[in-house]
């Protein structure tokens, strides 16, 4: 039984490589970080473990507008930064 299992868990192992090793790195990758940074803009993380996975909306909604307003903030600043250095 001990040979059996190494041998699935040796296939499992090969198997998971072949997959890592076959994805496009630059669609992949951009992908999952258009993913992520979406999931981030979007609030998904405001889950609560705590809670039984209970979600409270004004978390939500206050860390959607917090991330919004920190975007905005930062185009704010490198526009700014732009005109003092004369690129604009």
């Amino acid at each position: 039984m001990t040979d059996r299992d190494d041998r699935g868990r040796e296939s499992r192992a090969a198997l998971e490589r072949v997959r890592r090793d076959s994805e496009t790195v630059g669609t992949s990758s951009l992908a999952r970080v258009a993913r992520r940074a979406g999931d981030h803009f979007a609030g998904h993380d405001a889950i609560g473990e705590a809670e039984g996975g209970g979600t409270d909306p004004i978390e939500v909604w206050g860390r959607r507008i917090g991330r919004a307003l920190s975007v905005v903030l930062g185009l704010a600043l490198a526009w700014w930064l732009g005109v003092q250095l004369r690129w604009w």
